[in-house]
């Protein structure tokens, strides 16, 4: 499964970096994918699959990844130094400013973030820990991976990357907030927004509103 290579490969080179030994092998990247569909959606099928065979997100990072807490527990969210994967379950997040897509940044909720270079794109590990609410790349995917069933919610994972979300503000983009929840209007809090199984969450901040777009997971080990 090439979710499961790229983490192993993630593994040996954080073992690598801790240890200061030398580069990394360039033979791990042919071996990080296995042929796959292209999961795309209307507003990414120009962008290109990225290593967790999930369109990489255009435009600028909302913020840095590096605001996220640095060890600390939040809302009961805590940074272990292996992945957890008790309940282990992703969703993707697009977020639009004034109609312009803006990327969500690998490596929130990984302490001491090291990279690995693939075909595809940076894959990031974490050398200290990782919180249970995590990206590994620039693709909008969060993983949630954690030792117990919860249900985690937006605002969990914008309070771990220390980033405001509201109905009037997501992270450093103000204005109304549009949220859609699988390509339907959610009405409530978007930090409310549940962080289920595949949950497709889009964001629009200011106008104009984007078309709701639902990410496809086919073909992808996610």
């Amino acid at each position: 499964m090439a979710r499961r290579r790229v983490s192993t490969f993630m593994s040996l080179a954080v073992a690598c970096a801790v240890a200061a030994c030398g580069g990394t092998s360039s033979s791990s990247t042919s071996t990080s994918r296995v042929t796959r569909t292209a999961a795309t959606t209307t507003a990414s099928a120009a962008q290109p699959l990225g290593p967790e065979g999930i369109p990489l997100e255009a435009g600028p990072g909302l913020a840095s990844a590096a605001t996220t807490t640095p060890g600390g527990a939040v809302d009961g969210i805590k940074c272990a130094p292996i992945e957890q994967l008790v309940y282990h379950i992703h969703a993707h997040l697009q977020v639009y400013v004034a109609g312009h897509p803006r990327s969500l940044p690998a490596a929130i909720g990984l302490s001491g973030p090291v990279a690995q270079q693939t075909a595809y794109g940076p894959f990031y590990g974490a050398q200290r820990c990782y919180y249970w609410l995590h990206t590994h790349a620039t693709d909008g995917v969060i993983h949630i991976e954690s030792p117990s069933v919860r249900v985690y919610t937006l605002g969990n994972f914008f309070d771990e990357w220390r980033q405001p979300l509201s109905r009037t503000q997501v992270a450093g983009a103000k204005g109304k907030v549009t949220a859609f929840l699988n390509g339907k209007p959610w009405t409530q809090d978007p930090r409310a927004i549940p962080l289920r199984p595949h949950a497709s969450i889009q964001l629009d901040v200011g106008e104009p509103t984007v078309k709701a777009q639902v990410i496809s997971w086919a073909g992808t080990d996610l």
